[in-house]
């Protein structure tokens, strides 16, 4: 069974497909600069790494043989660590790349964003025998939902048994572009429309800009995990730059924490 099976607590996504060191020079583009990161997150709290590897001029990339170093590599450094593999095609994949990406490394762990993969209304018969397949390998999908609408779309589709029940789901809180800073409330909407999701289903959160870490205090007193990092957010809840990806981590450690005395 995937380590991945059953959703982490908080999982550590720490650069995306867009910033690169530019916008911070604590984001990690190099597969050495992943791992480290991963490695000090993982020590600071964080249980599993969402992962996007980078071409040499640090552009994603939907690349196996950097996912298979990647993997190699984690394996070797942070052994505990299991790895989401994405499938974000940032407008430059497409939904037939991104399945070749699945088939040909058969992750552990992998996120799909729903209007990506199946991006039109009707029948998509290559979207659902990749959805039946990923199931059948026992692969951890999560499925990557951007608005309410989209978690009734992927109930309906469910539902209809045109794809597997679906197992795990994230709430993606805010927008990059346009910027648009996540506000806890914005959870109501997702968790009402995910009544119609089969019984049981794990979800979890991220959120853009400065309000992360409220935003994921509140998830997790909903019943849902936590995504944290550089790839949704690289301010303090103050508006000042973040150290690093596992100083987030800590924080939102820490931050639970204290909660958890005040209970």
């Amino acid at each position: 069974m995937s380590r991945l099976a059953h959703l982490p607590r908080i999982m550590l996504a720490p650069n995306g497909a867009r910033r690169t060191r530019a916008d911070h020079p604590a984001l990690p583009e190099t597969i050495p600069q992943i791992v480290a990161a991963a490695k000090d997150a993982f020590a600071a709290g964080a249980e599993a790494l969402h992962a996007h590897v980078r071409d040499a001029e640090a552009k994603h990339v939907l690349d196996a043989g950097l996912y298979r170093e990647l993997l190699a590599e984690m394996a070797r450094a942070v052994p505990d660590m299991p790895v989401q593999i994405t499938t974000e095609a940032v407008g430059l994949y497409s939904p037939e790349a991104q399945r070749a990406l699945v088939r040909a490394l058969r992750p552990e762990g992998v996120s799909v964003a729903l209007r990506e993969m199946w991006p039109d209304p009707g029948p998509d018969a290559e979207a659902q025998r990749f959805y039946a397949e990923t199931d059948a390998e026992g692969i951890a999908l999560q499925h990557i939902l951007y608005a309410p609408e989209q978690v009734t779309r992927l109930a309906h589709l469910a539902s209809d048994g045109l794809i597997p029940p679906p197992r795990q789901v994230l709430f993606v809180l805010g927008r990059y572009a346009p910027p648009t800073l996540a506000q806890p409330e914005d959870l109501d909407g997702f968790l009402r429309a995910a009544k119609a999701l089969p019984q049981g289903v794990q979800w979890a959160a991220c959120a853009f800009g400065r309000t992360e870490e409220a935003c994921l205090l509140r998830a997790t007193e909903l019943g849902g995990g936590m995504r944290i990092g550089f790839e949704n957010n690289i301010e303090r809840p103050d508006g000042s730059p973040a150290k690093d990806n596992a100083g987030q981590v800590a924080a939102l450690v820490s931050a639970l924490a204290a909660r958890a005395e005040k209970v």
